[in-house]
C-alpha cells in the first residue's frame, strides 16, 4: 500500500509488525475473443498481457507490514528521514506549482502521524481508490492520518466526504512518530475486507436496483488515450441494450455512483475513470474495458479478481495515434458475458 518500500522502512524503523497476513488466490480468466490479444502492440504496466488474460495464474499476496519511524519531515510533496526521500508525487505535479510555494516554514508538529498516501495513488485516480482509500482505514487507527496538499480532484474530496476520512493536508510538518504500511500493492484478504467496507458505505447512501449497466466516457481525461467513436459506442449501448452513460469529465460522484449502483456491467475505455463503477459492483458483475492496441493495461483486473467480478475486454484497431472500436466486436463479447 505505500512504497512498496518494506526492505527500506524496515531499517529506518524503531518498530515493525504485522498488521494482516499474506494469502495466495489463483487469477480468473477474462472474457474476450479469439484473436484480439494478436492485435496488441504495446502494453503499460503489464507485463505479459497473454498471461495475465488467460488466468490460472497463483498470486501471492503479501502481508501487510507496519513500520513506526521517528524524526520525520514532510516537505513540499516528499517525506525526508536522514538522507533517505520518499516522493509522493510525480515531478510533473510539482514543476507548475514549485515557483508558487513560499519558504518553508514548519510551525506544526505532529506527534503520533500515520502515512497513508502513496506515490501511485498520487498518480492514478484508480490506485488511490483502490489503496490509498483502504490504506486510509488502517492509518486512522494508528494516528492522525497525514496526506499532501498538493493536488487534491474535486472526486477525491468527494470521495473522502462519503467514505468519512477527514486527513489532514500539508506541505510542511515535523512528524515526531510517523507509521508507515506496504503490502507491496497486495490484495490480501484484510485489504479486501477494508475494500469491501467502503463498498458497503457508498452503496448505503445510494439506490441499487438492478438495471442492465453503464458506459462510463472518459474523453480526453487523464493519460492520454483517444477513441475515435467513444461517442458512438456508448450511444449504441444505450439504445441496443439500455446501458446509462455517465460523463466523469461533466458529472460529481454523486451523480456517477448513483448511475453505477446496482449496474450488471461497466464499460469504457481502459482506465482509471471505471473504478467509479468498480466501487459498487457487486459480485458477479462484469467489466467491459476498450483496449487502445498501443496500450493495453490489465491493472483492472487485479480489482475485478480481488472482487469476483468478471472482466473483458475489445482491442481497438489503431489509427494513427488514436483507435476506434468495432461494435460488431462489442456485442460478441457481452453474449460471452451471457449478457
Amino acid at each position: 500500500m505505500m512504497f512498496r518500500q518494506g526492505k527500506l522502512l524496515e531499517s529506518l524503523a524503531v518498530k515493525s509488525w504485522e498488521i494482516a497476513p499474506g494469502n495466495t488466490t489463483i487469477s480468473k480468466k477474462a472474457y474476450f475473443l479469439e484473436n484480439q490479444l494478436e492485435r496488441v502492440t504495446g502494453s503499460a504496466y503489464t507485463d505479459d498481457p497473454h498471461a495475465v488474460m488467460h488466468g490460472g495464474i497463483s498470486i501471492v499476496h503479501n502481508p501487510t507490514l507496519a513500520y513506526l519511524l521517528k524524526n520525520i519531515w514532510m516537505i513540499n510533496g516528499s517525506i525526508y528521514k536522514g538522507l533517505h526521500q520518499f516522493q509522493l508525487h510525480h515531478k510533473s505535479k510539482l514543476s507548475s506549482k514549485m515557483n508558487y510555494f513560499p519558504p518553508v516554514i514548519f510551525d506544526t508538529e505532529i506527534k503520533n502521524a500515520s502515512i497513508y498516501s502513496s506515490y501511485d495513488g498520487n498518480e492514478f485516480f484508480g490506485l488511490w481508490l483502490t489503496d490509498d482509500c483502504t490504506n486510509y482505514k488502517l492509518a486512522a487507527v494508528e494516528g492522525t492520518p497525514i496526506t499532501t496538499d498538493i493536488f487534491t480532484s474535486p472526486h477525491m474530496l468527494e470521495y473522502e466526504s462519503l467514505l468519512n476520512m477527514n486527513p489532514y493536508r500539508t506541505n510542511a510538518v515535523y512528524l515526531k512518530d510517523a507509521v508507515f504500511f506496504d503490502d507491496d500493492w497486495g490484495n490480501n484478504k484484510k485489504k479486501q475486507e477494508i475494500f469491501n467496507s467502503n463498498k458497503e458505505l457508498l452503496l448505503s447512501k445510494f439506490a441499487s436496483n438492478s438495471h442492465p449497466g453503464v458506459f462510463i466516457l472518459r474523453r480526453n481525461s487523464g493519460k492520454t488515450r483517444i477513441m475515435l467513436n467513444e461517442i458512438e459506442i456508448a450511444e449504441l449501448m444505450r439504445e441496443k441494450y439500455g446501458f446509462k452513460i455517465v460523463d466523469v469529465t461533466q458529472q460529481s460522484v454523486q451523480e456517477i455512483i448513483a448511475a453505477c449502483a446496482g449496474a450488471g456491467i461497466i464499460a469504457g475505455i481502459e482506465g482509471s475513470h471505471l473504478m467509479h463503477g468498480l466501487m459498487v459492483l457487486e459480485p458477479g458483475a462484469s467489466v467491459l474495458t476498450l483496449q487502445p492496441p498501443n496500450r493495453f493495461c490489465g491493472v483492472l483486473k487485479i480489482t475485478t479478481d480481488m472482487q469476483d467480478l468478471n472482466y473483458a475486454f475489445v482491442v481497438g484497431i489503431q489509427k494513427e495515434e488514436n483507435f476506434y472500436i468495432n461494435f460488431e466486436e462489442v456485442e460478441k463479447t457481452l453474449s460471452l458475458l451471457r449478457f
